[in-house]
Order: C-alpha cells, then sequence, then structure tokens
C-alpha cells in the first residue's frame, strides 16, 4: 500500500466547520436541498480567515468555504498568547466583546468564537457574546473586532515614535 504524501501548506493549517445549513427550494417537481457551510480557517500563529461554502451536498460546501477560507486569511496582532487589549466587533445584531487573559486561563468563549481563538492560535482570552447568537454573524462580529487590534509597534509608527519604548514613555 503507498504512503499518502501529505502536502506541508495544507498540513499547516487548522479548519472548523462552524455551522451547517440546510436550505430547501420548492419547485413544481418537488423540493432541491441544498447546503451552506461557514468555516473558520487559520494556521494558529496568528492568522485566520472564515468563508461560506455553498453545495448540494455537505462535503462539497465544505471543501468549497475551506479553499475559500484559506485565500481570505489575514493577519491578527496578538500579544503572546493573547490579544494585546480589550475590543469590540459588531455585525449585524451581534455584538463581540473580546479581552486579554493571563496565562494559564485558557479561551472562555462560546461555540463561534472559540472556533475562531482555536484556528488563531490564542490560548487566553475572555469573551462575551451579547445580543443575536446567529452563528455567522458571531464569527464576523468576533474577526471585526479582531481586525481593530494594532501591535505597538504599528501605534508608534502611527504616532512618529522612533521605538515602542518612546510610546511606553509618552503615556
Amino acid at each position: 500500500m503507498p504512503e499518502k504524501k501529505t502536502n506541508a501548506r495544507t498540513s499547516d493549517f487548522v479548519d472548523v466547520v462552524v455551522d451547517v445549513n440546510r436550505v430547501t427550494k420548492v419547485t413544481k417537481g418537488g423540493k432541491r436541498f441544498s447546503f451552506a457551510a461557514l468555516v473558520v480557517s487559520g494556521d494558529k500563529k496568528g492568522r485566520v480567515g472564515i468563508a461560506l461554502g455553498k453545495s448540494r451536498e455537505v462535503s462539497t460546501a465544505i471543501a468549497k468555504a475551506t479553499k475559500r477560507a484559506r485565500k481570505s486569511m489575514f493577519t491578527v496582532a496578538l500579544r503572546g498568547a493573547t490579544i494585546p487589549y480589550p475590543v469590540e466587533g459588531r455585525h449585524g445584531a451581534s455584538r463581540v466583546v473580546l479581552r486579554s487573559a493571563s496565562k494559564g486561563t485558557g479561551v472562555i468563549a462560546g461555540g463561534a468564537v472559540r472556533a475562531v481563538m482555536e484556528a488563531l492560535g490564542i490560548k487566553d482570552v475572555l469573551s462575551k457574546s451579547l445580543r443575536s447568537e446567529n452563528r455567522q454573524n458571531v464569527v464576523k462580529a468576533t474577526l471585526n473586532a479582531l481586525a481593530k487590534l494594532r501591535s505597538a509597534q504599528d501605534i508608534a509608527k502611527q504616532r512618529d515614535k522612533a521605538n515602542v519604548q518612546e510610546l511606553v514613555k509618552g503615556a
């Protein structure tokens, strides 16, 4: 039996299926079912992406979403295994509040937010999901919050400071 070769590029990613939605189209001939899958993909090193894949079969929808999620990945500013400061994200009626946590706290988050945090590689974070519980909106609100994060170097550059120490002294 031949050995399976694993592609180094694909094995680095973590893919989490957050939601699979069955959609029914009623036609003259009967009902037609299709599926929409929401997938979160990350490299556990600070990059994450999400995508929605649609198909007549669940496995094809998941494959499409996974491929698109890997293409739409973006880098998030982290501080060690947590986020640098508290941040809030919104999408639709969903609101997500993320707070940094001390080492050893773990990921205190619900299902949709937890999937994003694990794909991102965050080990210590506190989160609260408010208002709508729609998984797609909660995931998008989480990504909205993470997109607001900036590293100390980025903030220093914006303020025309030579280095991070000047930024801390001036505060």
